[in-house]
């Protein structure tokens, strides 16, 4: 794992608080609530890579199929 994909991470997750902080203080609750769904989701797009890499590695090391 790059120290790369933390910092996206990380940076998605800065953008998130902040614009979902700006939501909540302007009664936009509804669109708060679906703005972090969204960045979940987006996270979990930019991790499911590493984690197919880490169970091919895995794999790999232990023989498997």
């Amino acid at each position: 794992m790059d120290i790369e994909l933390l910092f996206k991470i990380a940076a998605v997750g800065i953008i998130v608080a902040v614009l979902n902080l700006i939501l909540k203080k302007t009664d936009h609750d509804e669109q708060a609530v679906m703005l972090t769904v969204a960045g979940l989701v987006i996270v979990l797009m930019m991790i499911i890579p590493a984690i197919d890499s880490l169970f091919s590695e895995i794999k790999s090391v232990f023989g498997l199929w």
